[in-house]
């Protein structure tokens, strides 16, 4: 991976570690949160687009709007089972098994779907970081495996760590081989899953509302973040980088999170969660070198 590719993950990283901070403020709010962040990225974004596809247009074919929508309800079905998933088992099993999974999967489609070569480096960077990922989302603790209600969250785990595997190569396939757009990707498919998520926000609108009260000024700055960390994946794809080092490349988000929670908000980090990051760090530099 180039180190201008390397650059635009890192930055992506550290859009993704930002967004989440303030979107963890708003945990309780369920998911009308989602909706209203995704809409407000798609206003916060729309007069870039416009811009866009006024001076340099979009060749529109069935590919390309069957890709932005299947895209799309793998964005939304990721949301939701990420949701569901945090309601009925544990946040310290389902995470890092998603997010350990998700670069895990996405790297074999990669190599089985794309034709992108396996590399040694590439491969042992990725382990790196899939278990630096696991150490810090376990805090080092990894016998909480052993109990049996964690099974619970292994299996949701699993299925959003799916999600996240298969939008990750669809998003891919479209960047670099449909030659979609990074911005125009990431907009369409913004505004078709907040389009769907309508209906149902829309039945409760009043009590919505009333729950969004005290939290739009996040939903906006979520709105501004959320799609900027993934536009700058997309155009690291688009530039050439290999999604079998992107997708792992992407998790360096946890490693930041971790320390900006030490630093600003000063929370406890053991030896795990800095035995994870360390570990997250050397498969970045070995991702990057590959």
């Amino acid at each position: 991976m180039s180190y201008s590719s390397l650059i635009l993950v890192v930055l992506a990283a550290m859009a993704h570690a930002s967004w989440n901070l303030l979107a963890k403020r708003a945990a309780m709010v369920g998911p009308v949160f989602v909706f209203a962040y995704g809409l407000c990225a798609t206003l916060l974004y729309a007069p870039w687009v416009i811009w866009i596809l006024l001076h340099e247009g979009m060749v529109w074919s069935w590919p390309v709007i069957v890709c932005i929508l299947a895209s799309s309800a793998l964005h939304l079905g990721y949301s939701l089972c990420l949701q569901r998933g945090y309601q009925v088992a544990d946040l310290s099993v389902v995470y890092p098994i998603a997010r350990g999974t998700g670069p895990l999967l996405s790297t074999a489609g990669a190599f089985l779907l794309l034709g992108e070569p396996a590399t040694t480096t590439g491969i042992i960077g990725m382990l790196c970081v899939v278990g630096g990922v696991l150490l810090i989302a376990t805090q080092g603790r990894l016998s909480l495996f052993r109990q049996p209600q964690a099974w619970l969250g292994v299996r949701w785990g699993i299925v959003i760590g799916l999600f996240i595997a298969t939008y990750t190569v669809v998003d891919a396939y479209g960047v670099k081989v449909l030659l979609i757009m990074p911005v125009l990707f990431d907009w369409f498919t913004c505004a078709t899953r907040t389009v769907m998520m309508a209906p149902h926000v829309m039945k409760r609108r009043a009590e919505n509302w009333q729950a969004m009260r005290e939290y739009w000024r996040l939903a906006w700055a979520v709105g501004l973040l959320s799609p900027l960390g993934y536009i700058l994946v997309l155009y690291a794809l688009r530039n050439g980088a290999p999604l079998s080092l992107v997708a792992p490349a992407r998790e360096m988000s946890m490693m930041l999170g971790t320390l900006a929670g030490m630093f600003l908000l000063r929370e406890k980090v053991g030896v795990g969660r800095l035995l994870g990051c360390l570990a997250i760090l050397a498969g970045v530099i070995l991702l990057g070198s590959s």
